[in-house]
């Protein structure tokens, strides 16, 4: 079967989350929820192991689309200030959910999961090992500010009002500001 119904697949895991109250991704749920039986699914992932990571890639990989799509140059030719700004802009712009936060959360116990996260972040997010001190301080200030917007808004739990996103972006930009090669 074609990628078209894997991601059907992953989407409709995702969706599971959405439920109020919380929902579980479980091969039976899933199956259901995109209109297969459980043996057509297992026929793209076999073990519901293989389904959670890759709906955890799935959703680590949207993340890195959409900041592909606003660094606006290829990757190798993009600076670090450059990769942390568009990190923060999306954090701060997406409108990410629960589905998100829960499969960016299950990392803290599946190493597996940790995994996928740091394969597709470590390189938008790591400093130079030459990077000054202040510099790598703003740097890893703004990425927390983006890390707390996205869990408080992504998790439901007191989320920023949309009227101080504009200023938190202000803020991030700040810290953002490359200072002139000596």
């Amino acid at each position: 079967m074609s990628t078209d119904t894997k991601r059907r697949i992953l989407d409709g895991a995702l969706e599971l989350l959405r439920v109020e109250g919380g929902g579980t991704i479980t091969l039976d749920a899933t199956a259901r929820q995109v209109g297969l039986t459980k043996p057509g699914l297992m026929y793209h992932f076999a073990t519901k192991e293989a389904l959670m990571l890759a709906v955890v890639d799935h959703v680590a990989e949207r993340w890195e689309r959409f900041m592909l799509d606003r660094l606006g140059r290829p990757f190798g030719e993009s600076t670090v200030y450059q990769r942390i700004r568009v990190y923060v802009e999306v954090a701060l712009s997406v409108q990410f959910d629960r589905a998100d936060f829960a499969i960016y959360s299950d990392a803290l116990y599946r190493q597996a999961f940790t995994d996928v996260w740091v394969r597709r972040f470590e390189p938008w997010l790591a400093l130079p090992d030459d990077l000054p001190a202040p510099a790598r301080g703003r740097l890893t200030a703004a990425r927390l500010l983006a890390d707390g917007f996205w869990t408080a808004a992504a998790s439901g739990v007191l989320p920023p009002p949309e009227r101080d996103h504009a200023q938190l972006l202000a803020v991030a930009g700040e810290l953002l500001k490359e200072e002139p090669a000596a």
